[in-house]
């Protein structure tokens, strides 16, 4: 392995850098990334960019004394975390803060880019206004727990405090959406700056917003059960009965289906059944166990 920490020997790096596999990855990435940020670096040994940008991401986490911690995952040794999360190329690196990814590039950055990139995740980990970041927390409670108006209301008076707040955006498409009111989630989704219409809570909340207007359409679970019942090779009945099953709040039952289909023609209708799997895991949260199993049980059927 090629050892892109090779100038960091120090005991405090084996605490702020680690390697990771599939083995820990929910453990150091997901899990911890619940208390600090975790900047996650793909990368494998005969990449080149990748023995650039290692070692200046490492530096910067250790200049940073604890505020993020860094995971190396070797992509030769690990290729579903990488399917998983979509990695493409290398070097790709992603950011987690509580379970979820929140940033990320590709490819090699000059430092003083690879510096603005680790100072923002430590601030989206904390360094910014607590008081903001506590106001969320607050209307996250409020949505769980079904007050979905007063949700709203809150989101939208962080945005005013701060409108370029990811999570308060994703909240206020999340809310509108909880009311059934999709226009206004839709307008809500307009509304986001154009340099966060990529960040993970955005893409969460529009993936929402996908799927519940598709529950609007969805047909009665019986009648596709039954058509599918009568023609398993009924690919279409099969993806009309996940939306449907997805609709009545069945996203394991979804999942199975959506699955199956990929088994039958992965290639059906220009690869629906993958694109809604992916519309369905961008949706709930990366540690909920639908998600987990989903992509696992995926990622054995394009690898294998």
């Amino acid at each position: 392995m090629l050892e892109l920490g090779a100038t960091q020997k120090s005991a405090p790096a084996g605490d702020l850098i680690k390697d990771v596999s599939e083995a820990n990855f929910m453990a150091e990435v997901v899990e911890k990334s619940q208390t600090v940020p975790v900047i996650v670096d793909f990368w494998a040994p005969w990449c080149g960019p990748c023995k650039q940008l290692g070692p200046a991401l490492e530096a910067e986490v250790m200049a940073a004394k604890g505020a993020v911690v860094m995971a190396k995952v070797n992509v030769d040794e690990n290729q579903g975390i990488a399917g998983q999360l979509r990695v493409q190329s290398i070097p790709t690196v992603y950011a987690f803060w509580q379970g979820q990814p929140i940033d990320g590039f590709q490819g090699a950055l000059p430092a003083s880019e690879i510096k603005a990139f680790v100072a923002k995740v430590i601030e989206a980990g904390g360094g910014a206004d607590n008081g903001l970041a506590d106001a969320v927390e607050a209307a996250e409670a409020m949505l769980t727990e079904g007050a979905a108006e007063d949700a709203a209301e809150t989101f939208a008076a962080i945005l005013d405090e701060d409108p370029e707040l990811a999570e308060a955006h994703s909240g206020l498409i999340r809310a509108r959406i909880a009311l059934e009111d999709l226009d206004g989630a839709g307008a809500a989704l307009a509304g986001v700056p154009a340099k966060l219409t990529d960040a993970a809570p955005i893409e969460a909340a529009r993936a929402q917003l996908d799927l519940a207007k598709q529950a609007q359409s969805a047909g009665p679970l019986d009648d596709l059960k039954a058509k599918v019942d009568a023609n398993a090779d009924d690919l279409q009945a099969r993806f009309d009965y996940a939306q449907a099953l997805y609709a009545a709040g069945d996203a394991a039952g979804a999942v199975d289906q959506l699955l199956d289909l990929f088994r039958r023609d992965r290639e059906w209708n220009d690869g629906a059944a993958k694109t809604q799997l992916f519309t369905i895991f961008d949706a709930l949260k990366p540690n909920d166990p639908v998600v987990q199993s989903g992509r696992r049980r995926l990622s054995s059927m394009i690898f294998a």
